[in-house]
């Protein structure tokens, strides 16, 4: 039985999140007989105290262990040889930042698993954060609207919304939310706004995180296709939100009708469409899996048409969860994090600024949200990946792949191993 170790995260001051929870800990420990370490660390929200009640031994680094379970990347020069770690690598899209850190496991023969490709039969993600990103972006993007439309003159019940990390849990920031909306359904929104329409990209784990979060509010969804008409028809006293499925955000190149199966199978044979409805949306919340492969579905040209058609455009704020660099919203340039969660866009400069306050869309680019929510979030995503640690620490790793004894859950989600790419992942060695 390999020994377990936690390692303290450090992308930045606001990871607080762990891996595995000290309840959790406690259940593994009791039931493999593993010994378990946890990193000391400064920030980590569950403290170290619990961690030893569970049976932990606290440790100053990572050498420790032989399984580090960890949340986000790990510095290149914290990587050591002959290890097994498991961890958000950010690697399988070729991204160029995480080459480093494939590069250095590999040489140093150790063995990579990825939470992000721990999928079920039908390739549904078995360990993630998910609704806890979109449960903070959803905040988020309220708070910096909020402080926003204050910096023009526009007072909104949106400036009483903290950030979600102001928050000690999602149930407190509802709690608060439901207290703005009872505010908006007696008042009203500032007719200058209204309507005022959410349009969330997507309907998976992420949008259902933050479509959980805009029900505090006095919302009602309609569909894309009327948006055009609801400048003519609306309630001051409502918040809209229309939600974007594959078939409106995209469109066959040569005129045939939308295929979701062709779609996926063949995106080169699509384009955006998305521009169509840039006019009619306050707010918008990217919540969708993106690759190269997709077509991007904001772009800076149809943000500089926007704002060259419309001499005050509606849309003022964009949430990209997904938080792709230069991807499905091609204005997001680079990542945020809490401290500075946004920057404003000048679409038709084609540059940014950092901030929330001024001229520009902003635009909310924090690339690790559920830390914002460190204690929902952590039990959460803990809750998941226990059951399968006993398995991961049981396993033969002296051997081959196949005949490890990981689970086929698991298996899939290795991508590296002893030092060498597997079968699957063989297409990241020309990113190398």
């Amino acid at each position: 039985m390999k020994s377990l170790l936690i390692r303290a995260e450090d992308k930045n001051i606001w990871e607080r999140r762990a891996p595995i929870v000290p309840d959790d800990l406690k259940i593994i420990v009791d039931g493999t007989g593993a010994v378990a370490y946890v990193e000391k660390s400064g920030k980590r929200f569950f403290k170290e105290q619990a961690y030893q009640d569970a049976g932990a031994v606290i440790c100053e680094s990572m050498a420790p262990g032989d399984v580090i379970f960890g949340v986000k990347e790990i510095p290149v020069e914290k990587i050591m040889d002959d290890k097994i770690y498991i961890f958000f690598s950010h690697t399988i899209k070729g991204q160029p930042s995480g080459m480093p850190i494939l590069k250095k496991i590999m040489e140093g023969g150790s063995t990579l698993i990825d939470y992000e490709k721990i999928i079920d039969v039908n390739r549904g993600r078995l360990i993630y954060f998910g609704r806890y990103a979109g449960d903070a972006g959803a905040i988020d993007i309220l708070h910096l609207m909020g402080r926003y439309w204050a910096h023009k003159g526009i007072e909104t019940p949106f400036t009483q919304c903290r950030p979600a990390h102001g928050y000690p849990s999602v149930e407190e920031a509802k709690k608060a939310l439901k207290e703005i909306g009872r505010q908006i359904r007696e008042q009203g929104f500032p007719q200058v706004l209204s309507p005022v329409v959410f349009g969330i990209l997507g309907y998976g784990n992420v949008s259902r995180g933050v479509q959980q979060i805009f029900n505090c509010l006095p919302v009602k969804e309609v569909p894309p296709s009327d948006l055009a008409s609801l400048s003519g028809n609306f309630d001051p006293a409502t918040l809209y939100i229309a939600i974007f499925k594959e078939e409106d955000m995209v469109k066959r190149r040569d005129g045939g009708p939308f295929d979701l199966n062709g779609y996926f199978t063949g995106p080169e044979l699509y384009e955006s469409r998305f521009h169509e409805y840039l006019p009619f949306c306050t707010v918008l919340v990217n919540a969708v899996y993106w690759d190269s492969r997709y077509p991007k579905f904001v772009t800076w040209d149809a943000l500089k048409r926007l704002f060259l058609e419309n001499h005050e455009p509606k849309l003022c704020g964009i949430a990209d969860i997904t938080c792709d660099v230069n991807g499905s919203i091609e204005c997001n340039v680079k990542t945020t994090d809490s401290g500075m969660p946004a920057y404003l866009v000048d679409p038709l400069a084609g540059t940014v600024t950092d901030g929330h306050e001024g001229d520009g869309i902003v635009l909310l680019a924090v690339d690790n949200l559920p830390c914002e929510l460190p204690n929902d979030s952590s039990r959460f995503f803990s809750g998941q990946l226990t059951p399968f640690v006993s398995n991961i620490l049981g396993a033969d790793y002296e051997g081959s792949l196949e005949n490890s004894g990981l689970l086929p859950e698991i298996k899939g989600a290795v991508i590296v191993y002893r030092g060498e790419l597997t079968p699957e992942y063989e297409y990241l060695r020309k990113f190398l």
